[in-house]
């Protein structure tokens, strides 16, 4: 393999998801606020979200960073970021509703980067957002909408597994994470501006799965729920984060918590996190 895009093989970090729906042009943003907003006050940090965090964080880190995104010209300004910075990245396009398009970008990944050493699963989804508050019984939940839920929370993860796991297996060594959130604790009914969150228990259920099937050849896989409203451009400007600044996550902070998982001693590994505001009580 060339690697080509990798030439010091350097350890190789995927961010499945790396941007943001509530980046500043991102379509929950569009959604809450009806335009696109200016994010040159955010620190570069905050400016995509969880994903975009994580991805400068193991570029500073010395990772080759692949961020991955349905569409490449999303991920352009983060990928000038982390260069600014000293980092390497390179931008793979992935549709997770496609089994074609996630083989053919993992093929990409190994080819121009290598196989992954760690890949965090940041998939997110909008999908029952838009239904209005007489319509949040699962009666009237159209049926694609749970099907587009189910790809991005269970069959999704379920095919990137798939693809990365045996050349983790092989060596001996590797990093799965999922990023995830309070509704992955139990099932609660979908209330009006949220998405359809019934599929994130399953994505739970696959960490502990895939706990259970390869911690024992050194792959450590770890469910991360992030139980809060997480800083961006498009939060930032919602009047709940305006109000109570303090219940605003830094997803820098949360960045570094998915280093420490990866950095962690195999004689104790952590299998979930549960990350929260101080002033908020954790979900359960």
């Amino acid at each position: 393999m060339s690697q080509k895009n990798n030439p010091n093989g350097k350890q190789v970090a995927v961010v499945i998801g790396a941007t943001s729906k509530w980046q500043a042009d991102g379509r929950n943003t569009l959604l809450a606020h009806g335009r696109a907003l200016d994010d040159s006050g955010i620190p570069v940090s905050a400016r995509w979200g969880v994903g975009g965090a994580i991805a400068q964080k193991f570029a500073q880190e010395g990772f080759f960073v692949v961020l991955t995104t349905r569409n490449k010209a999303n991920a352009s300004a983060l990928a000038a970021a982390i260069a600014d910075r000293g980092g390497e990245c390179m931008i793979v396009e992935l549709d997770l509703v496609s089994h074609d398009s996630i083989s053919a970008a993992f093929a990409t990944i190994r080819c121009q980067a290598g196989d992954p050493d760690v890949l965090i699963y940041n998939a997110g989804y909008l999908e029952g957002r838009e239904l209005p508050p007489d319509k949040e019984l699962l009666e009237y939940i159209p049926v694609e909408m749970f099907d587009f839920a189910q790809h991005i929370s269970s069959r999704g993860p379920f095919l990137v597994a798939k693809e990365v796991l045996p050349a983790m297996r092989k060596k001996g060594r590797g990093s799965f994470f999922f990023s995830n959130n309070p509704s992955c604790l139990r099932g609660r009914k979908r209330m009006t501006g949220q998405s359809l969150y019934y599929p994130r228990v399953m994505m739970r259920t696959l960490a502990q799965v895939l706990t259970e099937e390869y911690s024992e050849h050194g792959v450590h896989v770890a469910n991360v729920i992030i139980d809060g409203l997480i800083d961006s451009p498009g939060t930032r400007a919602l009047p709940m984060a305006q109000k109570r600044p303090e219940m605003v996550m830094n997803p820098a902070s949360i960045a570094e918590a998915f280093y420490y998982l990866h950095t962690q001693d195999r004689s104790c590994w952590t299998h979930e996190l549960q990350l929260t505001p101080y002033p908020a009580k954790p979900s359960f």
